[in-house]
């Protein structure tokens, strides 16, 4: 295994980060010479960002934080194509409206985790729209067009897939791949950047981009991929049972973020403080092998590390703090996830299904049948034993809410308006 010299690849290496590099010596050389540009790409499609791409949101910290410099391209071209990477069908198509205003919700979960201004080693943000919404097709064609190999194309695994599965790959879709590789050329000439960085669903995609690169500007550029993120189990990480673990805490509460992580696998928490936090490496090793309390006290201590990374220390803090009096000391923390329900409807009734639901606790009724026939629901801290009951004005508590829970770990306040 080759020792790295540079401290961004050395980096990666110690916090689990790599998994395919096109040319480790000379991108390690690079690197040792002096700052090197880098950039990840995200397409607009959502305001903001989730747990699954917080792994490339790391390499961007940590490739500013050893010297070098981090290109943030927001995709305002592409994202009104569609990645067909890992999807099994078409993504729905956004007016350049929608797509603006996702850009700036997302700018805000950067501009808490990177340096942005006009110095060597300064963020920036780019956008795809700059150059993709400028080409003329036909010259586009035969500047691009000619250096591109749908033989390559084919045997890349975000188009094979697809075409194995004998599912429908548009026209319109299988251009993202000559795009992407077209956004790498075009940064490299402009900015000087020469590594892309991705995940490794992305590694085809991004060797098209080194190889145009090369080809239009005579440049040599590099790759890097990180591995797929898995739990101990096996399962994906970055899912919970109401959907996606956005970053921005009107999406997700700070309160659910902090949780996300309490709850971590035993066998993940070293792993996850890793690559999800900035504590120290000898810090993170003791957490290997503790049990018990002990590794409870570690989660905690993940929790609050990766949601301050995100949210701020004052924010994390206020959920950690939130979490011990909900759990160790029984109370009733209005700070808790609250979702609003007209009294009106509160005096009609509410079914404990549509509760469960509505409080997110439940992804559809067949989950929220699982959780009453397994215990684990309640309201107001007593088991539901009724999968046709209902909740009422009569279950408000003193403090003017109803608390539904799931199990020990996960609570929600129904607040009358």
């Amino acid at each position: 295994m080759m020792t790295y010299k540079s401290e961004f690849l050395r980096t990666l290496e110690s916090r689990g980060f790599l998994y395919q590099l096109s040319d480790a010596e000379a991108l390690d050389k690079k690197l040792c010479e002096g700052p090197v540009t880098g950039y990840i790409g995200f397409d607009a499609t959502a305001k903001s960002l989730h747990v699954g791409n917080l792994v490339q949101i790391m390499l961007l910290y940590w490739l500013q934080k050893t010297g070098n410099k981090p290109l943030v391209l927001m995709g305002g071209g592409t994202s009104m194509v569609g990645d067909p990477s890992g999807k099994d069908e078409m993504r729905q198509m956004m007016t350049p409206e929608i797509i603006e205003g996702n850009k700036a919700s997302i700018r805000e979960i950067f501009d808490g985790l990177l340096a942005f201004g006009d110095g060597a080693t300064d963020a920036t943000m780019l956008d795809n729209a700059e150059w993709l919404m400028k080409l003329n097709y036909v010259d586009f064609l035969r500047e691009v067009g000619s250096k591109i190999s749908i033989n390559q194309m084919l045997t890349r695994d975000s188009v094979k897939q697809r075409l194995d599965r004998e599912q429908s790959l548009s026209f319109l879709e299988f251009n993202y791949m000559i795009l992407q590789g077209y956004d790498f050329a075009e940064i490299n000439k402009r900015y000087g950047c020469t590594l892309q960085m991705g995940g490794s669903d992305q590694w085809g995609n991004i060797l098209s981009g080194v190889d145009l690169s090369r080809k239009l500007n005579g440049a040599e550029c590099f790759a890097v991929t990180t591995p797929l993120i898995t739990k101990s189990d096996g399962s994906k990480m970055g899912k919970s049972v109401s959907g996606a673990i956005w970053l921005k805490p009107d999406m997700f509460s700070v309160y659910d973020y902090w949780q996300f992580w309490r709850n971590t696998g035993d066998d993940d928490v070293a792993k996850f403080a890793r690559m999800f936090t900035t504590m120290p490496l000898d810090e993170i090793a003791r957490f290997e092998g503790l049990e018990g309390g002990e590794m409870n006290e570690a989660k905690k201590i993940l929790a609050t590390a990766a949601t301050a990374l995100i949210h701020g220390k004052e924010a994390a803090e206020a959920a950690a703090q939130t979490a011990k009096a909900t759990f160790e000391q029984g109370a009733i923390d209005l700070s808790l996830p609250t979702i609003e329900v007209s009294k009106a409807d509160l005096n009609a009734g509410i079914g404990m299904l549509n509760v469960a639901v509505l409080a997110g606790l439940a992804g559809s009724n067949g989950e929220a049948r699982r959780l009453i026939k397994s215990g684990a629901l309640k309201v107001n801290d007593e088991k539901v034993d009724d999968e046709r009951g209902t909740i009422a004005q009569a279950n408000i508590l003193p403090e003017g809410v109803i608390k539904i829970s799931a199990g020990k770990k996960r609570h929600v306040l129904i607040k009358p308006i």
